[in-house]
């Protein structure tokens, strides 16, 4: 592994990508055999963080991917409330208890572990590879990549119908759009990595009693002008190098 990243760390993410979508999308086929959802993607996900981390941390990179505190005094991000907002998103509509005890966990586990490599393989691995040359071609591709990639999700057999995986698409690239700001300016993935988690994991205790296709696309969409602004504020407020 150490090799390919030294040959090219372009390479090195794109290689990351794909393992991670493939997993997962074996992993819901075989959270089917198992009988407990979220099962097998629960185990698979932890062991792609844990490889990760050591990989970063073995090889010295904990700053350079930002897995550090940041740069940046948390005022400047106005203390992160807009972060905070979108983390609790999928609570608007009220808390319910969705799952059984034990597919409650796995899925708790997975979402965590899921915040965390994505953020890595992508605002980590990918923005960094490709900064090297172009940031905002960077900021595009790091973007656009994570929002689509979530495409995946109409064919892995997770059962997410159209609707709400277009809305899900739309809401990944603006936010892909503001992690990435996030950590170009402050140099620490950590609050990306926190909010992404928050937001998945919460998705857990949703409560879709009474949510209509109309509501699903106005919540997005809130959603997503939320995402919108911050990260125009952030590009207008904060100083382009730190």
């Amino acid at each position: 592994m150490k090799k390919l990243y030294e040959k090219s760390e372009l390479t090195f993410a794109i290689v990351w990508i794909v393992i991670y979508c493939v997993l997962q999308s074996l992993a819901n086929s075989i959270n089917e055999k198992i009988g407990t959802p979220y099962s097998a993607s629960a185990i698979l996900c932890v062991l792609q963080a844990v490889v990760l981390f050591f990989f970063i941390w073995k090889n010295g990179l904990l700053e350079r991917y930002g897995l550090c505190k940041s740069s940046v005094p948390a005022r400047r991000f106005l203390y992160y409330v807009p972060l905070i907002i979108l983390a609790t998103g999928n609570l608007w509509n009220g808390v319910a208890v969705n799952y059984p005890l034990a597919d409650t966990i796995c899925h708790i586990v997975c979402m965590l572990c899921v915040g965390f490599v994505e953020e890595v393989i992508f605002r980590g691995f990918l923005f960094k590879a490709m900064a090297k040359n172009n940031v905002k071609s960077a900021i595009i591709v790091s973007s656009v990549t994570f929002g689509i990639g979530h495409l995946v999700n109409l064919f892995n057999g997770s059962g997410m119908d159209l609707v709400n995986n277009l809305c899900q698409i739309s809401f990944a690239v603006a936010v892909g759009f503001l992690f990435v700001m996030v950590f170009y300016r402050s140099k620490s993935l950590l609050p990306c990595i926190i909010t992404h988690s928050a937001i998945n994991t919460l998705n857990t205790f949703s409560n879709g009693a009474g949510v209509t296709v109309e509501k699903q696309i106005i919540h997005s969409l809130i959603m997503i002008v939320l995402s919108v602004v911050y990260t125009l504020i952030l590009t207008k407020t904060l100083p382009k190098k730190q």
